[in-house]
């Protein structure tokens, strides 16, 4: 056993299990597994993964869909000493080669249908629905397990990578001691209770749903359903079945749970708390579900994956006339603002959000340099841009990097966009700047419609509410947006797309920027 001093990530589902053994802690498909039965299968799937010769501080790469044995491969390499390395399940050819190759993984989890796609080189275990598959094991209950060394609170459990949406992805280091720290930060500041009935939709693989909602939420003894997906009308049974009260989506799902057909005639009064994050909630979308839902507590949670993630919230009864906000910081994170010499801004002026916090990485595997840029002075560099106001409350304004300059002068391309979705026919929309001769960056709106707009409307739309500089200089229409599995948009995408095409063609926006407006 680990000593009587430490806190590990799969303890806290052992504490649970003593505390409410017959509990129901999962439900996934036709499988519920109560809280002593999944400690237990956790012990099993340990020593299942130890059979294969790993040794603690091993990786472990896991290339699944949601599932409950996909939250039992995760706990068991955190009890057998092992580095857990979640992988998106999107990811083809050398994008999952990548992080296989540079995590350094010596055994591959993954399911049946993903299994082909895996690169040549270390063995692979199958999750489940085959002879000798990780779930097939649990079916052999194994409830003594000791590991050739017990974990302690400082040993890695996980590389988290990040989503790559600028540069190739980094695998966070993330130890027990900084996970258990931001469970207790997310229990505190979103209110999870052992009375919750929460509906885990998004992929297991990404931080945000892991480790700021099921895992606490295991932790606290609630009853959790994992979906597949966030699917609408499986999300809307549940919870008029009583089943469910509590969703955690990132805005492209509220924004299609908000436009589907049946939203408008579906009993959702059982729905009592709404989280959303991963990326920036559009403030008209979030006053459209406030109006229709206005007995739902909404929480906004931001961070990254660096700090576990969850590093501010901003809470149901703060909402008021600060709606943009991202809130004030969780218990164990401390932010603050800072200019481009590390030094910190007055409330107000817009800079870098840097943190200092037990719930951080270590740094990043295997990338010293990258480590050195992030963690410097003291603190750990983000790269989100922000204000901080006189009470505490932080607004994100964009991502350093997503920072448009348009003939020398810099325009956040979220506020852009929150104009833009004051526009009846703006489905989704995301800024950027594409090369430009003249303005160096080019202010250009990608849109998807609803109904039948034009480019000069959009265009007028956004110079009757921004200054001239501001508005697009540009309106590019698509299908869709591309997205991470946590709902990011993609940016470094839609530059790459539409570079050439933009370079290729005369500017169609309105002339030269009014810079006194």
């Amino acid at each position: 056993m680990t000593g009587p001093h430490s806190s590990t990530v799969d303890s806290l589902v052992r504490r649970s299990a003593r505390r409410t053994p017959g509990r129901t802690a999962v439900r996934y498909a036709e499988r519920t597994w109560t809280y002593a039965a999944l400690d237990t299968a956790v012990t099993t799937a340990a020593a299942v993964l130890a059979d294969h010769g790993l040794r603690p501080g091993d990786r472990v790469a896991t290339y699944g869909h949601n599932s409950d044995v996909y939250l039992i491969a995760f706990l068991a390499c955190a009890r057998a000493g092992l580095v857990h390395v979640p992988v998106n399940q999107n990811l083809t050819g050398e994008d999952l080669a990548y992080i296989v190759r540079q995590s350094g993984s010596s055994l591959l989890l993954a399911d049946p249908d993903l299994a082909p796609r895996l690169p040549a080189g270390p063995p692979v275990r199958l999750l489940r629905d085959a002879e000798g598959s990780l779930l097939a094991e649990l079916g052999e209950p194994r409830p003594y397990f000791h590991a050739a060394r017990e974990p302690q609170a400082e040993d890695l459990v996980q590389l988290l990578y990040t989503s790559g949406t600028t540069a190739l992805p980094k695998g966070a280091m993330m130890t027990h001691r900084a996970l258990v720290h931001e469970y207790v930060s997310a229990i505190t500041a979103l209110d999870l209770k052992d009375d919750d009935r929460p509906l885990h939709t998004l992929p297991l693989y990404h931080s945000a749903q892991m480790h700021v909602f099921l895992l606490p939420y295991l932790a606290v003894g609630a009853e959790n359903t994992i979906l597949d997906a966030p699917d609408a009308a499986q999300i809307f049974d549940l919870v008029e079945a009583g089943r469910a009260d509590s969703l955690f989506a990132p805005p492209t799902v509220w924004i299609g749970l908000s436009h589907h057909p049946d939203f408008a005639t579906r009993d959702l009064g059982a729905l009592r708390k709404a989280y959303y994050g991963a990326s920036i909630m559009p403030v008209p979308v979030l006053r459209r579900l406030r109006e229709h839902l206005p007995r739902l507590a909404f929480y906004n949670c931001f961070g990254r994956s660096e700090i576990g993630p969850l590093a501010t919230v901003l809470g149901p009864e703060e909402h008021e006339g600060r709606m943009d906000s991202c809130g004030r910081p969780v218990l164990f994170v401390e932010a603050k603002v800072v200019d481009e010499d590390g030094k910190e801004t007055p409330d107000g002026t817009p800079g870098e959000v840097v943190y200092r916090s037990p719930q951080l990485c270590e740094g990043y595997w295997d990338k010293p340099e990258e480590t050195e840029e992030a963690f410097r002075n003291g603190w750990f560099h983000s790269g989100d841009l922000a204000v901080r106001d006189s009470e505490g409350y932080f607004t994100v304004v964009d991502r350093v990097k997503d920072v448009i300059n348009s003939g020398g002068v810099l325009v956040a391309s979220r506020q852009v966009e929150d104009v833009l979705y004051t526009h009846p026919a703006v489905a989704e929309a995301a800024v950027v700047g594409l090369p430009d001769e003249r303005w160096i960056e080019a202010v250009t709106a990608v849109v998807v419609a609803g109904r039948n707009v034009t480019e000069a409307e959009l265009v007028a739309h956004a110079r009757e509410r921004l200054p001239a500089f501001k508005a697009p200089k540009r309106v590019l229409f698509v299908d869709g947006l591309p997205r991470n599995a946590s709902g990011k948009i993609l940016k470094r995408e839609l530059r790459d797309r539409f570079a050439v095409v933009h370079d290729a063609q005369a500017p169609s926006g309105p002339a030269a920027p009014d810079y006194g407006r």
